[in-house]
């Protein structure tokens, strides 16, 4: 039998009937996966079961305009159940993965540990934040990858102007008007960019702030942002930037940050209230934990057609798995850790799985990077699509239909569509709710405090 159309697995994990297809990860290439697999696959071919510690998939590329306000938070995630109505969807975190039994671990939303034998298996779960070893980091910096996180920097940016409006000291207020963002790729240029246009509005609620109060840092350790498009392009993005008071201070790290002091390499020294981490990924810890072949850099090891290397039975894509890029002269090149790849990856996974199940030839990925668009705030962006360069509102035009066209589902589309619309006749949102962070705060204070003589005495 060719590698590239293998036996049918329904042999394994205890003579099944029906093979079963087991996804660990819920996030847009194990969504995207499954969405397709569910569709394409006939009634009675194969069980599909999706694993992921969340019950819903974050659309990451959106997670800017739901910090700034202008998407709702609730639109920019998929509920997995929901689109998954022909798929099992447990809510567990996979810790161990055992492919010599084909078998893995996983603790459920309850706390049970159980083990769940598959057939086929695909290995999908995502990165996290990448942190280095710097003093303070742990303390004082948060990341921009979940939607906890940039709901977070929203209410923490708007707390940081109420707390400045209201302190005498001088050198309070400057810490709560500093602002300082690490990594200079998309996630980081574009969050920034987001949080200093909603900032930049907010401050006509306060006759006491001016814009010019403010102070926005972004730290870079490369000579140049936005590696993801060519040289003119990031250096017209930064201009952008610099334009609007943001400091962008390239080829440099930071040193220290504890206790809100950061010191750079630079030799700039400042006090600041919010440090936000978005200095790249690394692949998901959870792989670890398992016997599947990894290379340098920790992502899983796979051939053109998506199966881990010397596995025919398993399949791997996006931020996590170091797919050849076959498009590239290099030999050695491998796609990048980006939304373009991984959504393309997850379709040619599916339709691979679809035909090892039906003993068919397996399809190669290959996709050629077709450039990048980037939201820089309100009504301003820039992108470079197949060598075309757009700046300003065009690009920003394209950044929206690009996404929406991107988002899983045609409810998501329309909710964030009706999110767009309702910005352009209303004023921006512009509120913390710090309160959703710790709900309980108010009632437990109100719980541990006595009551007056007669308050005790009627409730008894």
């Amino acid at each position: 039998m060719p590698e590239s159309a293998p036996q049918s697995p329904g042999h394994t994990a205890g003579n099944r009937e029906r093979p079963r297809i087991v996804v660990v990860g819920g996030g847009h290439t194990g969504l995207t996966a499954a969405l397709r697999l569910q569709s394409r696959l006939e009634d009675g071919e194969a069980t599909i079961t999706l694993i992921d510690s969340q019950p819903h998939m974050t659309y990451q590329p959106f997670l800017p305009e739901a910090a700034a306000g202008s998407v709702e938070p609730r639109h920019v995630v998929v509920p997995l159940r929901e689109s998954l109505r022909r798929c099992e969807v447990l809510t567990a975190s996979v810790t161990c993965i055992n492919h010599a039994e084909r078998e893995l671990t996983a603790t459920m939303a309850c706390g049970r540990e159980e083990h769940i034998e598959y057939d086929i298996l695909v290995v999908v779960p995502g990165s996290i934040s990448r942190a280095l070893p710097i003093p303070g980091l742990g303390e004082e910096g948060v990341g921009f990858k979940t939607i906890g996180e940039a709901i977070y920097l929203r209410n923490h940016v708007l707390s940081r102007l109420d707390a400045a409006a209201t302190t005498s000291d001088p050198q309070q207020r400057r810490k709560l008007l500093t602002f300082m963002f690490v990594g200079g790729g998309y996630a980081g240029i574009e969050a920034m960019a987001e949080l200093e246009s909603m900032a930049r509005y907010a401050t006509r609620n306060y006759p006491t702030i001016d814009v010019g109060d403010m102070r926005w840092i972004l730290v870079e350790a490369m000579d140049r942002i936005m590696p993801e498009v060519s040289e003119p392009m990031g250096v017209y993005t930064r201009h952008r930037l610099q334009e609007r008071g943001i400091e962008v201070k390239l080829n440099t790290t930071a040193k220290t940050m504890e206790g809100g002091h950061v010191v750079l390499s630079d030799g700039d020294e400042f006090d600041t209230d919010t440090i936000a981490w978005t200095a790249g990924v690394k692949p998901h810890p959870m792989l670890e934990e398992s016997d599947l072949p990894r290379d340098g850099k920790g992502r899983v090891q796979c051939t053109a057609k998506l199966q881990v290397d010397g596995m025919q039975d398993v399949f791997a894509a996006g931020d996590c798995a170091a797919v050849p890029d076959l498009t590239s002269s290099d030999p050695e090149a491998l796609c990048g850790p980006s939304a373009q790849h991984a959504v393309r990856q997850a379709r040619v996974l599916a339709d691979n799985i679809i035909a090892v199940l039906r003993q068919r030839p397996l399809t190669d990925y290959r996709h050629k990077y077709s450039g990048s668009v980037a939201g820089l705030g309100l009504f301003q962006g820039a992108a470079e699509v197949y060598g075309i360069k757009l700046k300003g509102f065009p690009a920003w035009l394209l950044h929206r239909a690009y996404h929406l066209a991107k988002m899983p589902t045609a409810s998501r589309k329309a909710r964030i569509m009706g999110d767009w619309l309702m910005e352009l006749p209303l004023p921006r949102q512009v509120v913390a709710l710090g309160g959703l962070h710790e709900p309980r705060s108010e009632f437990v204070k109100a719980a541990n405090t006595r009551g007056l003589p007669s308050e005790r005495s009627q409730a008894g």
